[in-house]
C-alpha cells in the first residue's frame, strides 16, 4: 500500500526540507542537552548528578506519551499545523526554562517541551517518506536521521561551550531562540497543503491497524532496548568524563563532538541497510557490539581519547537500528505513516527515559561501571526479540503485512 503524494516544485521542496533538518537538529539538540550540564545544574540546585538526570527522564517520558498520539493528527490534518504546534511549544518552553528559579520548575517546564518536541520528528519523517520512491526511502531516512543526529555532533559541543561561558542557562536561552525563529520560517515555508489522503480523522482506527501487527508490536519493544543503551551512553558519558577525567564542562566539547559523530556515521550506515532484506539481522548484530563497546567505555579507563574511541564505536553501532526500524514503521503503517513513526519513536523516547531514569539508579548503586552493564542487558534483550519474533521482515514482506492488517479494519 502506497500513500506517495505528489513532489512539490524544487525551490518549494528545497524550503521545506531545509526547515524540516533544521527543526529536527534542535529537536535532537534538545533532547541531548542535558549531558554536558547535569555537573552544573546540580550544582546549581544542590541535587546530585544521579538526581538531576532524571531531568533527562522526565523530559523523554513526556516525549515518550506524546510522540504516539499525535501522529493521527498529522495523518489527518496534514504536516503543518503539527509542525508549528510542535515548534512554538518547545521554543517557549525552552526558553521559559532559562528563567526556571528551582528544581521542580525545571523539570514541568521539561516536561511540558517533551510534548512539543514529540510533534516534531514524526511529523518531519513523515513529511520526507511521502515525497520520495520507496527505493530510496530508507536511504533518505537513513540521511535525515544523520542530519537529526549531527545534532551530537555540532549541538551539543556548542552548549557545553556556551555553558563554559556564562552557567547552564545560556544554552536554553539560545536553543528557545532558534526554536521560534524556525517557528516562524515554518510559518512562511511549510507547504499549506500537505494531508495524506482523504481528511477523515479515524484516530482509533490507525492505532488498532498498526497494533494488530506483532511484528510491529515487538519492533518497538526491540528499538525500547537498543535506545535505552544509547541514550544511557549519550546522557551520561560526558558526567563520566568529567568525574573520570577532571575534564571541565568546556573541555568535554571536543570529546563529545567526536562521539556524536557516530551518531551521525550510524545513521547513515543504517539508511544504507534499512532496505535490505536481512536489515533486522543488521540491527540485532550492531546492538550487540555496541553494547560490550558501552560496558568497556565505563568499566575501564584508558588514556582518554582512547575512551573517546571506544564510546564512538559504541554509538556508530547503538546508531544502525533506528533507521532501520523507522524505515520499517512507514513499511506497515500505509495511510498512517506519521502514527506508525510516532509510536516506534515513542518507544525510542522511552528507551531516553529508561536509559536516563534506570542509568541514574545504577550510577548511584555500582558507579559508571553498572551503567555499562545495564547498556549490555538492554541490548541482550532487543537481539533476543529480534531473533525470536521479528524473522524475515524484509521491505517486501512489512508492506504486505501491514497491506492486511488495513483491509481487515475496513
Amino acid at each position: 500500500m502506497s500513500t506517495q503524494t505528489a513532489s512539490p516544485p524544487a525551490s518549494n521542496q528545497a524550503r521545506t526540507f531545509a526547515v524540516i533538518a533544521v527543526a529536527l537538529f534542535l529537536n535532537n539538540t534538545v533532547a541531548l542537552m542535558l549531558g554536558p550540564l547535569l555537573v552544573e545544574i546540580a550544582n546549581d540546585f544542590g541535587t546530585s548528578v544521579a538526581v538531576t538526570g532524571q531531568l533527562a527522564a522526565a523530559t523523554f517520558f513526556s516525549w515518550a506519551i506524546f510522540a504516539p498520539l499525535v501522529g493521527p493528527f498529522s495523518d489527518s490534518f496534514g504536516r503543518r499545523l503539527v509542525a508549528l504546534a510542535g515548534l512554538g511549544l518547545m521554543g517557549t518552553c525552552i526558553l521559559a526554562a532559562a528563567f526556571a528559579t528551582n528544581f521542580i520548575v525545571l523539570i514541568v517546564l521539561l516536561m511540558a517541551t517533551g510534548l512539543g518536541g514529540a510533534m516534531i520528528p514524526p511529523n518531519s519523517m513523515a513529511a520526507v517518506s511521502e515525497v520520495v520512491s520507496e527505493a530510496k526511502k530508507g536511504q533518505t531516512i537513513g540521511v535525515v536521521q544523520g542530519t537529526m543526529q549531527s545534532a551530537a555532533v555540532i549541538g551539543v559541543p556548542v552548549v557545553a561551550l556556551l555553558a563554559s561561558v556564562a552557567g547552564w542557562r545560556l544554552p536554553f536561552l539560545v536553543c528557545g531562540g532558534l526554536l521560534l525563529a524556525t517557528f516562524a520560517c515554518s510559518w512562511l515555508w511549510y507547504p499549506k497543503e500537505s494531508a495524506t489522503g482523504p481528511r477523515t480523522f479515524s484516530y482509533f482506527a490507525r492505532f488498532k491497524a498498526l497494533s494488530s501487527i506483532t511484528a510491529f508490536r515487538i519492533g518497538m519493544l526491540a528499538t525500547f532496548s537498543q535506545r535505552t543503551a544509547f541514550y544511557a551512553v549519550t546522557g551520561y558519558i560526558a558526567a563520566y568524563l568529567i568525574s573520570t577525567y577532571g575534564m571541565s564542562v568546556g573541555e568535554t566539547a571536543l570529546p563529545l563532538a567526536a562521539v556524536g559523530a557516530g551518531a551521525v556515521a550510524g545513521s547513515v550506515c543504517g539508511g544504507m541497510v534499512a532496505s535490505h532484506r536481512n536489515r533486522l539481522g543488521f540491527a540485532a548484530g550492531s546492538a550487540l557490539a555496541g553494547g560490550a563497546a558501552a560496558l568497556v567505555v565505563f568499566a575501564v579507563d584508558p588514556a582518554i581519547w582512547a575512551t573517546v574511541a571506544i564510546a564512538f564505536s559504541a554509538v556508530v553501532v547503538l546508531s544502525i537500528g533506528w533507521p532501520v526500524f523507522i524505515t520499517f514503521a512507514t513499511d506497515v503503517a500505509g495511510p498512517s505513516r506519521a502514527t506508525g513513526i510516532g509510536m516506534m519513536g515513542a518507544s525510542n523516547r522511552m528507551g531516553g527515559f529508561v536509559g536516563s531514569a534506570i542509568g541514574g539508579v545504577f550510577l548511584a548503586i555500582g558507579g559508571f561501571t553498572a551503567v555499562g552493564i545495564f547498556c549490555l542487558v538492554s541490548v541482550v534483550l532487543s537481539a533476543l526479540v529480534i531473533g525470536l519474533f521479528m524473522q524475515d521482515q524484509s521491505p517486501d514482506e512489512a508492506i504486505e503485512v501491514g497491506s492486511h492488517a488495513y483491509e481487515n479494519l475496513k
